[in-house]
Parts: structure tokens; C-alpha cells; sequence
């Protein structure tokens, strides 16, 4: 028979709560959200979703704002840690995927050390949500045969960035980038210099899934300018066409929020 430590000892489950909207996690993400009896929930996830939940359901907001107090990555963990050890049940409510950017990975391996069951749901990531709502495809037959995901909170230049912007530069994939709006001016200096053309076509996402999302589209050299002129702030996500193959104005162009998919698409004209 099992001790009763172990008898005692709960679960946790790391979902991937979709780009933002409420209705864009999984079935399976919203039932295990459902079954929780706590809930630690970041600002990116569906945060809407929580006013579901029943009166008895621990919500611990672990939201890490710039330049904010909040809890720290372990301080996190232990949380977890502490009530699954007290025989609940942890949903660890994540924006996007638990496995993208999101420190699922330590998570995961911190409760498998203190014997505690951990179960990943995987989650819509806005690295391809986001360019998809603002109707712009990753990949075509005429263009991109495939697309890269890359962090940009670091400088191009910083000796702790791991990332090899000339051969993304040379890739010939759709680069899209998460985290990556205060070193923008950096890196579009960066991948120009490194041989993309600057009037590639690029677009930057703010707030996808959301009532106000927001898209600027622009020519490569352009982005940083149009960007900061339309007040476009994180989470967003930059998608540039390293192959020039898509459609661009030469002049930056902002989707406002409430258009269409149909509206943000080019009209196919047959005959």
C-alpha cells in the first residue's frame, strides 16, 4: 500500500492557454482547467476563462510584469510544489505553449524531483496564431518552404544571445519573432546587413486574438518607425518574409481591430 505521503500527493498540469482569446485554448486545456483545485496563472493566458471557475478554486496570480514585483521563477515553482504535496490539483495556466518560451520545461522536471505527476497540454502559440489571424501565411508554395521561431529580448550583439542572425538572414524561412519589441531597431539593422532586402514585407501583431489587436505591415527598414508611430506595444509578435515574396506596399499600413480575415486578404481574381 501506498504511505500516506504519497496517498496525500497531488498533481500538476501545465496547460497551454492559446494566444489569449478565451476561446482559443484546447478542450482538453479548458476541462483540465475545470478539474483544478488551483489555479497559478500568467498575464498571457485567458485569464477570462477564470470567472468559471467555482468559489473554492485557489487563483494565484503569478503575472510577471517589466518592472513590477511579482513572483519569481522559483517562488513559482514552490507554489506548485507546496499544494500539489497538500493532494491538490495544479493547473499552471500558461499564454501560448508550455514548451515555447513559457519555462515549461523546468517546471515539469522541479515537480518530477518532489514525485509529483505532471501532465503538459499543449497550447496554440501565438508564434503561429498571430500571423494566421492577421491573415498572413508562414509558408507557400511560391515563397517560404518553412519558418523559423526565435526569442529577440536580447541585443544581436549581446555576448549572452545564442541566436545566428546571419543564417537566419540566409535561411530563405519566414522569421517570426516573440519578445523582440525593444531590440526591433536592432534587429532589422542586423538582418538587412546581413543581406535581407529592406523592402522585405513584415508585419507586427500587437495583443492577436484580442478585441485590440492591432497589425502594422511594412517594408523591413521601415518597421521600427512604423511601429513605434502606431503605438504598438507587447505582446507582439513580428513576422518578416526573408524570401520577398509576399505583396507589400511600400508604406506602413495599420489593420485597426473588428476587420475581417476576408478584409485582410488579397482578393483572388480568376479568368
Amino acid at each position: 500500500m501506498p504511505d500516506d505521503a504519497a496517498a496525500a500527493t497531488g498533481r500538476v498540469v501545465l496547460v497551454g492557454g492559446g494566444p489569449g482569446a478565451d476561446d482559443l485554448i484546447t478542450v482538453r486545456g479548458l476541462d483540465r482547467l475545470m478539474s483544478a483545485d488551483v489555479v497559478i496563472t500568467d498575464r498571457l493566458a485567458p485569464v477570462g476563462l477564470l470567472t468559471r471557475l467555482g468559489p473554492h478554486v485557489e487563483v494565484i496570480d503569478a503575472s510577471r510584469m517589466p518592472g513590477q514585483p511579482t513572483l519569481t521563477y522559483d517562488q513559482i515553482t514552490d507554489v506548485m510544489i507546496d499544494r500539489a504535496l497538500a493532494g491538490r490539483t495544479v493547473v499552471r495556466l500558461k499564454g501560448g505553449d508550455p514548451f515555447v518560451f513559457a519555462h515549461g520545461a523546468q517546471e515539469v522536471a522541479s515537480c518530477a524531483a518532489a514525485g509529483i505527476p505532471v501532465e503538459v497540454v499543449p497550447g496554440v502559440t501565438s508564434a503561429t496564431a498571430a500571423p494566421a489571424l492577421a491573415g498572413l501565411p508562414l509558408t507557400s508554395s511560391e515563397g517560404a518552404a518553412g519558418f523559423t521561431v526565435v526569442s529577440g529580448h536580447l541585443h544581436p550583439d549581446d555576448p549572452a544571445c545564442r541566436i545566428d542572425w546571419s543564417a537566419l538572414a540566409r535561411s530563405g524561412t519566414t522569421l517570426v519573432i516573440l519578445m523582440g519589441m525593444r531590440q526591433l531597431p536592432a534587429i532589422t539593422r542586423r538582418l538587412i546587413s546581413d543581406g535581407v532586402a529592406a523592402e522585405a514585407a513584415t508585419a507586427c501583431i500587437a495583443s492577436a486574438s484580442l478585441s485590440e489587436e492591432r497589425v502594422v505591415r511594412a517594408r523591413l527598414a521601415d518597421l521600427p518607425t512604423a511601429v513605434e508611430a502606431a503605438g504598438l506595444t507587447n505582446p507582439a509578435t513580428v513576422v518578416i518574409d526573408t524570401t520577398c515574396t509576399l505583396a507589400q506596399s511600400g508604406s506602413a499600413r495599420l489593420s485597426e481591430p473588428g476587420r475581417t480575415l476576408a478584409a485582410r486578404l488579397p482578393t483572388k481574381v480568376s479568368g
